[in-house]
């Protein structure tokens, strides 16, 4: 949604890249699951991104009903809409996740994936998360806890330094650790909590791993003293330590599914 990544042209098909992953898949599968939409539901799409979970919820809910897409990136939206343009019954906009252009009780389901963690007040989100799900609904929620990432290097110091530099498009790296609070203090009742993790063991092309490396050297270039060359030189460690059997990457994100009571 927001933070210091800057979503423009550019950088939104390399976040849809990195979504057409396999393991991006696979927890795109999970949220799906985790929704449990029925045709004819509404739901919001918190963060839509490039539109490829949107446009699978607008599969599950049919045309009798609705996915309701926002995002903060016009270009993410341009991406959502053209990946949508056949579901006519899906529809996005521009707005923040702390101001949503949606009357109360509107949704019967919630989701948000990788969204919170760059929005600075996270309970300001969370009540109109609350206001706009109905009596009885649900909502699902992904965010990144950056404290597990683990990586295999053996510059531990210059790995260390892009991380930093990383570290610093977003808001809450650690947000997941006291989501749950945050989620009872808005009114939610909290039903599961899952880990998912983006895991691995081998350096290949379509891996998320190896995409994400790419867009955080390219981000870290001109931060904490990190030059192109030195990126450069980050990304090809990790190319020759797969091409040794060595490499490995690790880091985990937390899923969410809670309920707002029903008013009766």
């Amino acid at each position: 949604m927001s933070g210091g990544a800057g979503f423009d042209a550019a950088t939104s098909r390399k976040v849809e890249a990195l979504y057409l992953t396999p393991e991006v898949a696979t927890q795109r599968f999970q949220v799906l699951k985790a929704l449990e939409l029925r045709e004819g539901e509404r739901v919001i799409d918190i963060g839509c991104g490039p539109g490829l979970l949107a446009h699978e919820m607008a599969a599950s809910v049919g045309r009798d009903g609705c996915v309701c897409g926002i995002d903060i990136s016009e270009d993410m939206l341009a991406i959502s809409r053209e990946r949508c343009a056949e579901q006519n019954w899906a529809k996005f906009q521009m707005a923040e996740a702390t101001d949503l252009p949606h009357p109360d009780d509107s949704f019967d389901a919630a989701v948000s994936t990788q969204v919170y963690e760059y929005v600075a007040d996270v309970p300001a989100a969370l009540s109109e998360l609350w206001r706009v799900t109905r009596p009885g609904g649900r909502v699902v929620i992904i965010d990144t806890d950056y404290g597990s990432l683990v990586i295999h290097t053996e510059n531990q110091a210059r790995t260390e330094r892009v991380v930093q530099a990383w570290d610093d498009h977003f808001l809450h790296p650690g947000l997941p650790r006291i989501l749950s609070r945050l989620l009872r203090d808005a009114g939610f009742i909290i039903r599961r909590r899952d880990v998912i993790p983006m895991f691995n063991p081998e350096y290949q092309d379509n891996s998320y791993g190896r995409r994400l490396f790419g867009m955080m050297a390219s981000f870290a270039v001109g931060r904490n003293h990190i030059s192109r060359q030195e990126a450069d030189t980050w990304l090809a460690e990790f190319a020759e330590l797969g091409r040794q059997g060595r490499f490995f990457f690790s880091l985990n994100r937390y899923l969410f599914v809670a309920d707002k009571p029903d008013a009766g």
